[in-house]
């Protein structure tokens, strides 16, 4: 089996697995929100201890579907390897300190014809913005497969396109990873993530100033707005709210797109 180890346990989120689980079911525990039923989620991928809360809001909302749900499909935007198009790992299965998540093959073989979708373990290798997501989801569901997809220089459209094969029903969760403002002063970071955060509700596009993963975003509003998905502004904080100075801070943000009649 081809497995793609943790790349940045106990760096982005403490590696040994009792701490692990103990931080995420705490961060978890404190998440407050609506009850809605997400089909897909956008959830920020820093290190736990300055986006860790803020994603915990997104992925406390499973806690009532967790059984249902049987694949998640996550997308995030490539940090160090650059690609064209989205990029599979070309492995069976990925490891953090909770355990193994396989890979969905089948979904892996639903879109691998499709000429944007590429397989690029390089990508994968030491990307943190999609790992930084399984413990959450390893923590809150119960049995699940993964088709992960490291997003590089592709289209909205071409995003979209890779969706809608995968869209399924309720046993589908989509998670797209991004934070927002990088390095700006708190105040001015504030006014910049609220107006992004504006602009996702609205199902208008965002630049890869105002979000990182600004391009698998933007597939997913594309894909929302097909499909009839309301957007919820779940939480809109910075770094600077939770374990950094303000003079550079980093937005996070924390998004569920929910289905006609669930919320």
């Amino acid at each position: 089996m081809n497995v793609r180890p943790a790349a940045v346990a106990g760096l982005f989120y403490p590696g040994e697995a009792a701490t692990l689980s103990r931080a995420i079911h705490a961060m978890l525990s404190r998440a407050a929100g609506p009850a809605l039923h997400p089909k897909a989620l956008i959830a920020p991928h820093a290190g736990y201890v300055y986006s860790g809360p803020v994603a915990a809001s997104a992925y406390a909302l499973l806690k009532p579907y967790a059984d249902a749900i049987r694949r998640v499909v996550l997308l995030g935007p490539t940090h160090r390897v650059a690609v064209r198009g989205l990029a599979l790992p070309g492995a069976d299965a990925f490891d953090t300190p909770l355990g193994r998540v396989d890979v969905d093959l089948d979904a892996v073989r639903r879109i691998a014809d499709l000429p944007q979708v590429t397989v690029s373990p390089q990508a994968h290798a030491l990307e943190h913005s999609l790992e930084v997501h399984l413990p959450f989801l390893q923590s809150v569901l119960t049995d699940f497969k993964l088709l992960p997809l490291a997003v590089g220089l592709a289209s909205a459209e071409e995003v979209a396109e890779v969706l809608e094969p995968l869209w399924g029903g309720e046993e589908t969760l989509i998670v797209v990873s991004s934070d927002l403002s990088h390095y700006l002063p708190y105040e001015v970071a504030q006014r910049v993530d609220a107006a992004t955060a504006e602009a996702i509700l609205h199902g208008r596009p965002v630049s890869h100033e105002q979000a990182c993963g600004g391009t698998p975003v933007n597939g997913l509003l594309l894909a929302a707005r097909r499909h009839g998905l309301t957007p919820h502004l779940l939480d809109l904080r910075n770094s600077g709210d939770t374990a950094g100075p303000r003079d550079q801070v980093v937005g996070y943000a924390a998004f569920a797109f929910t289905e006609p009649g669930h919320g």
